[in-house]
């Protein structure tokens, strides 16, 4: 009798112990389950698809904090090119400085001011004036904010007799502000101020 006592309660240990593996098992899968699934809509959360020519192409959605260096980069670029990209057009000249005004703080609206009041861009229409701008580099401190930048670019100038080339650096800060269909960056360019701006090279055309 005793032995039979002894065999159910060997048999009852097993049981338990059986049935506390399968139990930690079960939990341990649905940890795992619950996890993956967590993973997988995650992935497809940060998956965006674009419609272009009746073709879905697929775009992934990243922490802003990791495009911020190529998105402040191109927003310099942008200003700078819009701002200094010049013919001889007063409805053009208007339009593309207009649109570069959007991109910085009245520092930008303060050197519009400045050559418009020296006679500047009427010198340009009436000279049959053109100027491009070239951006070489830009050189960005996302370290500390609002974020640092100084842009070194050149600027071709063409006139009826000659055309210039000349050094341009520039220097200022970025701040963080809503995005807008005239600001799709998102920053605002402040305290933006003109370092170097001289001839390198003038040839006769």
């Amino acid at each position: 009798m005793f032995t039979k006592t002894k065999n159910i309660d060997t048999a009852f240990r097993h049981i338990r112990v059986f049935t506390l593996v399968v139990v930690a098992g079960c939990v341990l899968l649905c940890c795992f389950a619950f996890y993956k699934s967590y993973q997988m809509v995650t992935d497809v959360q940060s998956k965006i698809y674009i419609l272009a020519n009746g073709k879905a192409l697929e775009a992934v959605a990243e922490e802003r904090r990791e495009n911020i260096p190529v998105e402040a980069r191109d927003h310099i670029k942008t200003f700078h090119r819009l701002f200094f990209t010049l013919s001889p057009d007063e409805k053009a000249i208007r339009d593309y400085v207009g649109k570069s005004l959007y991109l910085a703080d009245y520092s930008a609206k303060k050197e519009y001011d400045n050559l418009k009041e020296k006679g500047f861009y009427t010198s340009i229409i009436s000279g049959n004036v053109s100027q491009e701008i070239a951006i070489d580099s830009i050189q960005l401190d996302i370290n500390r904010y609002p974020f640092f930048f100084r842009c070194y670019g050149t600027q071709l100038i063409t006139r009826a007799t000659s055309t210039v080339q000349r050094s341009l650096v520039t220097e200022g800060y970025l701040r963080n502000v809503n995005r807008s269909d005239n600001n799709p960056h998102g920053f605002l360019i402040e305290r933006w101020v003109t370092i170097d701006n001289r001839d390198i090279k003038i040839s006769n055309r």
